[in-house]
């Protein structure tokens, strides 16, 4: 069970970071009306809030180098903690940007998994 969740929560991840890198706008099939993302402190619900929150950011392109991902297993119906840490390289930038990211995934009835709670904060300093 435990190897389970790392490789569903390392999957996840990687899919996550591919679909934001590259087509941004299909992150919101991740999300459901339900979902809560915190961007920077900034709270917002439902994926199309969440949709419209990432696919503005004042970015296009970038790309995700994900230094570690640790998953656990929660109580809630064989759903999954995921915290992720890593770096930011922005298009046209030199210096990366440090970032820290929890997933809260919940299982479908269809064998996949949604995100329920996202918390996304830069890391200065």
């Amino acid at each position: 069970m435990e190897e389970q969740v790392e490789v569903v929560g390392r999957a996840f991840v990687d899919h996550y970071c591919n679909l934001f890198d590259n087509d941004r706008p299909s992150l919101s099939s991740l999300y459901h009306e339900t979902s809560i993302l915190t961007f920077e402190g900034q709270r917002m619900q439902g994926a199309e809030e969440i949709s419209s929150k990432l696919n503005a950011l004042p970015f296009d392109q970038c790309r995700h180098v994900v230094s570690t991902v640790d998953s656990q297993p929660s109580l809630f119906n064989g759903s999954i903690i995921v915290f992720v840490s890593g770096s930011l390289q922005l298009s046209g930038e030199e210096h990366y940007l440090r970032f820290s990211q929890m997933f809260h995934l919940v299982p479908t009835p269809q064998g996949s998994f949604y995100v329920q709670n996202d918390i996304f904060r830069l890391n200065y300093g």
